[in-house]
């Protein structure tokens, strides 16, 4: 789970909502327990917006969902149609006016978007769209397909929103919202999750990125869109149209192996049991001579779950995490970091003095993370530590929605293995290798972006499009960032 002080797990792009509920005027109450669910995706800012069949009314800023909504804003919350959205920035920096819902007008019909993911040709849109003399109130790609829709020559706001898409390559799942509809697509490929469920006992339904947004609603999982698909959500019911034709699915490999909960299901698969197997077939891949098996909190526990039962190795608790720590509490400077790691998570002494330790993760990416762990564990008494990765080396950045986008940041870029170790302070280091991680999921490797692991990109990368998240952002360019 994402937190203020975690440096070293890669972070994804948001979570998005889309709920259409003509019986009901609870569909803002509806969508923040839904984003409540998705917190994970993003924690940086969150936003809903409701129609009611004339107009939207769109509340967001930075924060938490729960910092961000209260009783008396969701109470005064009315209609039929929701869209909401939790951020993790990955294009445009972490500012107010990055905040989504994205408000547009098409021909005088208000609408909002939401979006996860990133657009790879975003450079080259905002440049012929300036050129053409739109101007831009934010520094995220997002914007772009707004401004896309709004500049459509088209009968209507769904005709608007359909062509749009031949302009925009990347990844996206996209919730749009008028006043009184709902529509949600998916990128060609599949990159993004998202899924459509079913609201109990007024005919309504609901898109999310994550199945675990469904069941404290009452919610049926009904599919996940196809890649490529758009459906769209009104009084009359629900409607499903392939508007882009279908790639080679290209699901994210990292939702399997971090991003998604454990709770999720994608792919028809639980991902709590996926990464139970990844810790199975990285016990088999990776034996260690130890006492104990940890987990690193929290999206490892079933890993290391995995890893204690094919290994015999007692699991046991090594590490306590805080959970009270927020991102307007501590910010992830390099200066701050080996104290986030101890502010974040806190040695259990009795369990490590004198053992020797298998410590389960999910990835490692930076590295810097990961080094202040194995020194908090030898600190607190652990005589040999043991790494071992439930996903393969991250090797190259992902230009699709995970804030990993340069290279050279990436520890495994620069080191083998063994010098990745010797620079952890491990005693040992294994990853789960590419095969069988994929193997754990339970699909065709071909069903998945694996490009973070080994360079093969679904979507063709443009390559003046290869730089920093702020590449949309005249003022951090200007600065040298």
């Amino acid at each position: 789970m994402l937190d203020a002080c975690d440096t070293e797990s890669p972070r994804e792009a948001c979570g998005v909502v889309g709920v259409c509920a003509p019986a009901t005027t609870e569909v803002g109450r509806i969508c923040f327990y839904a984003l409540f669910q998705l917190q994970h995706r993003g924690q940086e800012s969150a936003g809903i917006s409701v129609g009611d069949g004339v107009t939207t009314t769109t509340h967001k800023r930075l924060g938490l969902v729960t910092q961000v909504f209260d009783e008396k804003i969701i109470s005064g919350f009315r209609g039929h149609v929701a869209v909401g959205h939790t951020r993790y920035s990955t294009t445009g920096s972490n500012v107010e006016c990055n905040t989504q819902p994205i408000q547009g007008h098409f021909r005088g019909t208000p609408f909002v978007l939401a979006h996860n993911g990133n657009l790879v040709n975003s450079m080259e849109l905002r440049a012929e769209l300036e050129a053409e003399g739109m101007r831009f109130g934010t520094t995220v790609d997002s914007e772009l397909i707004v401004r896309l829709i709004e500049s459509m020559d088209a009968p209507n706001i769904e005709a608007a929103v359909k062509a749009c898409l031949s302009h925009i390559r990347g990844a996206y799942s996209l919730v749009i919202g008028t006043p009184s509809q709902v529509m949600g697509i998916r990128d060609p490929w599949g990159v993004r999750p998202l899924c459509l469920g079913e609201l109990p006992g007024h005919g309504g339904h609901i898109l999310a990125s994550e199945t675990c947004a469904f069941p404290p609603l009452g919610a049926h999982f009904l599919r996940e869109l196809e890649p490529g698909e758009c459906v769209t959500l009104d009084e009359s019911g629900l409607r499903a149209e392939q508007v882009e034709p279908l790639q080679a699915r290209a699901m994210c490999l990292f939702e399997f192996v971090y991003f998604a909960r454990p709770d999720t299901t994608m792919y028809g698969t639980s991902l709590w049991q996926v990464r139970r197997r990844m810790g199975n077939l990285l016990a088999r891949e990776h034996p260690a001579d130890a006492d104990i098996v940890i987990p690193v909190p929290d999206t490892a526990y079933p890993a290391a779950v995995g890893y204690a039962e094919e290994s015999r190795i007692p699991y046991m608790e090594g590490l306590v995490k805080n959970r009270y720590i927020q991102r307007t509490f501590i910010q992830p400077e390099q200066s701050m970091r080996e104290l986030g790691v101890r502010l974040k998570l806190a040695p259990l002494r009795e369990n490590l003095l004198g053992r020797r330790v298998v410590v389960v993760d999910d990835s490692i990416v930076r590295g810097t993370t990961t080094l202040q762990q194995v020194k908090l564990l030898r600190d607190a008494g652990a005589v040999e530590v043991h790494l071992r990765i439930t996903s393969p080396p991250v090797k190259f950045p992902c230009y699709y929605g995970i804030d990993m986008a340069v290279q050279s940041d990436l520890i495994a870029h620069r080191m083998n293995v063994e010098k990745i170790r010797a620079h952890l302070g491990a005693d040992s280091l294994g990853f789960l290798s590419l095969s069988n991680t994929v193997r754990a999921v339970g699909v065709n490797k071909e069903h998945l972006c694996r490009a973070c692991f080994d360079g093969r990109y679904p979507c063709e990368v443009p390559e003046p499009f290869r730089v920093t998240k702020l590449a949309l952002d005249p003022s951090a360019t200007l600065a040298g960032e």
